[in-house]
């Protein structure tokens, strides 16, 4: 039976930066790579609610990226 090895992990925010010429939201996200594998769900939203407060735009969302080994 196939199994998933965690291998490494990423929180990525995405910031809402301003409007283009047509009033569509503009966005850029940025990453932070070596996530402790172990992390909550709680802890990451603490962790990105920090990051948060620091950056001059507000989050529009905030993803988990997790990559698998399947062996």
């Amino acid at each position: 039976m196939a199994q998933a090895m965690l291998k490494n992990s990423r929180i990525t925010l995405l910031f809402e930066t301003g409007m283009n010429e047509k009033g569509e939201p503009i966005f850029k996200g940025k990453s932070y790579a070596n996530v402790r594998k172990e992390a909550t769900a709680d802890q990451l939203h603490q962790a990105a609610t920090a990051l948060a407060s620091l950056c001059a735009y507000p989050v529009s969302s905030v993803e988990r990226t997790d990559n698998h080994d399947i062996i």
